[in-house]
């Protein structure tokens, strides 16, 4: 099955809540990328995302982080693509330091997981 990957700094506008703490559902938003870029590269399509069946927020992200968001197709129906997602922290912002200090993770630190549904209808399938 296809998987595909997006890796992007979270920047201070990316922050909504006090502490430079970015809102969960930006994590939900770059899925939808890279929910996009799989059915781009299964169906030649964008397709629609129809609805996610699981989310779990399991870390918190800060403006400065790195975030790398992954996805795969886990099974193919005539028009539905279901997929998992995961995002993961690859490096941290480190403001105790210096307002441009970042660290490296060893280990990145799994923030996300979800799982959904997208649909790509049969007239706009263009890869078998």
């Amino acid at each position: 099955m296809e998987k595909t990957m997006i890796r992007l700094r979270m920047s201070s506008q990316d922050a909504h809540y006090g502490g430079n703490l970015v809102d969960g559902a930006h994590m939900l938003a770059l899925f939808g990328d890279v929910a996009t870029e799989l059915l781009i590269m299964h169906d030649g399509d964008e397709g629609l995302f129809v609805a996610y069946d699981n989310v779990e927020f399991l870390a918190p992200v800060y403006a400065g982080d790195y975030i790398e968001a992954v996805g795969e197709i886990t099974h193919v129906g005539n028009s539905s693509r279901k997929m998992t997602f995961e995002a993961r922290k690859v490096v941290v912002a480190r403001p105790d330091i210096s307002a441009s200090a970042a660290d490296v993770l060893e280990e990145p630190v799994v923030v996300c997981r979800a799982s959904g549904t997208c649909v790509v209808t049969k007239d706009c399938q263009r890869k078998k």
